[in-house]
């Protein structure tokens, strides 16, 4: 496996993270939330995880409000998934946030997806709710994760 870096997100990276996102969700974010994200919320601060080639394979984004963190996304392209690039970009983000003052940190993840809810009880989040037809691709359900960081 080549080496990785994780940076801050740039407006020059939406392309690739829009292609990884296409590739990872069935409901994926339009390119323009990003641009968004990245212009215009105070509390969005996103992350990429690119090769030495110079290609996003992944990234994350959270808000941080305060003392609470709220992971918005996380996605790995599914060739570069089963090595535990996930992990290192999950854990990056939990430090980010505790760096930044954050005392809890809490995402949605679908009910279906039992490898992301691992990932996130191996970092010590725990169920903390549903969200009854969360997701508009499909209504599915999404279950509330958090931790005290």
């Amino acid at each position: 496996m080549t080496k990785m870096t994780i940076r801050k997100m740039e407006l020059k990276d939406l392309d690739q993270v829009y292609h990884v996102d296409l590739a990872s969700f069935s409901a994926p974010w339009k390119r323009k939330t990003y641009e968004l994200e990245l212009t215009e919320n105070s509390f969005a601060h996103y992350f990429v995880v690119e090769t030495e080639d110079a290609e996003i394979v992944g990234y994350v984004g959270l808000w941080l409000i305060m003392e609470d963190a709220q992971i918005t996304n996380i996605a790995v392209h599914p060739k570069y998934r089963g090595y535990k690039i996930g992990e290192k970009l999950f854990g990056f983000a939990m430090q980010y946030a505790q760096i930044e003052g954050a005392q809890t940190l809490s995402l949605e993840v679908r009910v279906s997806n039992i490898v992301a809810q691992n990932l996130y009880t191996k970092f010590g989040l725990k169920k903390g709710g549903i969200r009854k037809a969360y997701y508009p691709d499909n209504g599915e359900d999404a279950i509330v994760m958090w931790v005290n960081l």
